[in-house]
């Protein structure tokens, strides 16, 4: 059974993106101690397969990495964990540790990969990494990642687009104003639209994905005695998963309308796309049934995206929960990480039996 300690002692390990290399040793020295698992390292990332002659395929992922934070900070206090990761993800990396090591026969191989810089941009990620250098070792019929959910469903996940707004204007002296044109004036005119955004809301296999639009950056002047003539901010929008990066640049644009001029640059500088629900699924169908639960949309965007764009049906579902994310606050408790090993255990050995549709 997974304990508090059991997850301590990951948390304890600083593994900030990029610095993962001592927590994939600590994964690897102790799924090695389990001879039925093929283990193989591809940089800072960890996988282990049983290799038995079951049909189907299952793959539980986590990631490794946590945003930067003091991890000498952590305290457990009672049946609560509190420290930096707990939630986000490393309760959840401990149950895959022990229930990869636990001994007991299941109907179906699994695959258990643990991967590096999922908290960075996405080019760097070690799930990506994985994909092109060992493809072969992210096929299956059906993949978890445990990002944090509280042990319900959540499914597919939003797409996030981030791009930059250049605006010009004309430059011209502070104390004669009238004969330049403000660009950062102009930005302000973006922002004060986008601050009245209202989220769009859609529903996709019974549950409902919240769109958002937020600025995330501003950028302009040139000295205090200069009106400025170029100034520029950045927006994040998280876009559903019935939209793709195209539709969404094209509604952005249509939304910011007559605010743009004909030599003002919409630059689009990252697109993660979106990920569809996937409920029909025989096999995540099986898992929103022991949860008990109704599923709900995941509205940030994890790497059920990857998994889909590899054709593995997939969805969120961890232990802790997700709004602690990133916290300083964050914490995970005692019956949060035993629910979740207990239902994630109970699926593996029922998944076998489903048929995917």
């Amino acid at each position: 059974m997974t304990t508090l300690a059991d997850v301590m002692a990951l948390v304890r390990i600083d593994s900030v993106s990029g610095n993962e290399g001592a927590l994939a040793d600590l994964v690897e020295e102790r799924l090695r101690a389990n001879a039925a698992l093929d283990v193989t390292r591809v940089g800072d990332n960890v996988i282990a397969r049983t290799l038995g002659q079951h049909r189907t395929r299952v793959l539980i992922a986590g990631h490794l990495d946590t945003v930067p934070g003091d991890v000498g900070a952590a305290v457990i206090d009672g049946d609560v964990l509190v420290g930096l990761g707990a939630s986000d993800m490393k309760g959840s990396l401990a149950v895959m540790i022990d229930l990869a090591l636990d001994p007991v026969a299941r109907p179906v191989e699994i695959t258990w990969v643990f991967y590096a810089r999922e908290e960075v941009e996405r080019s760097r990620s070690g799930l990506v990494e994985i994909a092109a250098r060992r493809p072969d070792l992210l096929v299956a019929d059906v993949a978890i990642l445990a990002e944090p959910t509280d042990s319900r469903v959540e499914a597919g996940c939003q797409g996030t687009l981030r791009v930059k707004v250049t605006l010009r204007g004309r430059r011209a002296h502070t104390a004669r104003p009238f004969t330049g044109r403000n660009a950062i004036h102009r930005v302000g005119d973006v922002l004060a639209l986008v601050a009245t955004y209202q989220p769009r809301e859609v529903e996709l296999d019974g549950v409902t994905y919240v769109e958002q639009l937020q600025a995330v950056g501003v950028e302009g002047g040139i000295a205090p005695n200069v009106v400025p003539d170029v100034a520029s901010c950045v927006l994040n929008h998280r876009v559903a998963p019935d939209r793709s990066r195209d539709e969404a640049v094209n509604w952005l644009r249509g939304y910011l309308g007559e605010l743009l001029d004909d030599d003002d640059v919409l630059e689009v500088l990252d697109w993660a796309p979106s990920a569809r629900p996937e409920l029909d699924n025989s096999h995540l169908a099986e898992l929103v049934k022991l949860t008990g639960e109704k599923p709900r949309a995941k509205v940030g965007w994890t790497d059920v995206a990857t998994f889909q764009d590899l054709g593995v049906p997939a969805t969120n579902f961890g232990a802790g929960d997700p709004l602690l994310a990133h916290r300083s606050d964050e914490f995970i408790s005692a019956l949060q990480v035993t629910h979740f090993a207990a239902t994630l255990g109970e699926w593996l050995c029922r998944c076998g039996t489903a048929i995917a549709r």
